[in-house]
């Protein structure tokens, strides 16, 4: 459960993970245009830049100077351990403390309301 709240930038930058993850970004593949991408989002091209320049410096992607940002090789499965790992340690223990306060057991997560 990421917060909504969070900067524009990082929700972009977590539509891009999830790309890259479903494959729709499959690796050495081009990423769109920060313009491209600002587009379709109705985003802001620097926000845009923000986001990608978090996956350079994470080593997800490299710059082709004057082609365009590819998807490096490993990046799934880096990029899926690093997931994980965010899943388990910070979103996991507030879904179950949810769950708890609720009083909902397995029965009651596995049938329809």
């Amino acid at each position: 459960m990421k917060n909504q709240s969070q900067p524009v930038y990082l929700k972009l930058r977590d539509q891009i993970a999830a790309a890259i993850l479903d494959g729709r970004y499959a690796e050495g593949a081009m990423l769109p245009s920060v313009r491209a991408l600002a587009a379709e989002q109705g985003a802001n091209p620097l926000t845009v830049a923000k986001a990608y320049q978090q996956f350079q410096t994470d080593g997800l992607v490299e710059v082709q100077r004057g082609v365009g940002m590819y998807v490096v090789e490993g990046a799934t499965e880096r990029l899926k351990a690093s997931e994980r790992r965010q899943f388990v340690e910070e979103e996991w223990p507030a879904i179950r403390e949810r769950i708890d306060r609720l009083g909902l057991d397995a029965e009651d997560l596995l049938s329809p309301a």
